[in-house]
């Protein structure tokens, strides 16, 4: 089989599982793009080539993308088209990005809290959830670091 179809089935593979995982289909088929593609940069056309959808879906999937810090822009002289590529960062930079859900389900948690009863075994399951996403969150920081270190040396 060619190296290069097996190569886009293998992200297509890649698109699915992460589409499971709660990504948007569009989302995940574009990190497919990146994660797999031979060039430094590649254009919304390009991708849009690549998988045979139209520059508008891409388009979406581009910005959910730079938003949570996978990708960035990059100015290309000479050209008039906007270039993108993986953060050389991305996975510590989305861990990091996800911070905001995870407060957002500690300040949930506190919100059930202070309207049950002691007593009552939501209040004991809300405890028990406010305090592990208290820990995640003490966690990350330290986790990152090690990370950081790790890559370094």
């Amino acid at each position: 089989m060619d190296d290069r179809k097996e190569q886009w089935q293998a992200a297509e593979r890649l698109a699915l599982a992460l589409t499971e995982g709660g990504l948007q289909r569009m989302a995940a088929r574009t990190l497919a793009v990146f994660l797999f593609t031979d060039q430094e940069t590649v254009t919304m056309g390009e991708i849009a080539d690549q998988l045979g959808v139209s520059v508008g879906s891409v388009s979406g999937a581009l910005k959910s993308l730079l938003s949570v810090g996978l990708l960035e822009r990059l100015p290309a002289p000479g050209s008039r088209r906007e270039h993108y590529r993986m953060r050389d960062d991305a996975w510590a930079t989305l861990f990091s990005t996800q911070n905001t859900l995870t407060q957002t389900m500690l300040h949930a948690a506190e919100t059930g809290i202070k309207t049950t009863a002691p007593q009552d075994p939501a209040h004991r399951r809300l405890t028990q959830m406010r305090d592990f996403y208290q820990f995640m969150l003490g966690e990350i920081p330290t986790l990152l670091h090690r990370w950081q270190q790790q890559q370094l040396g």
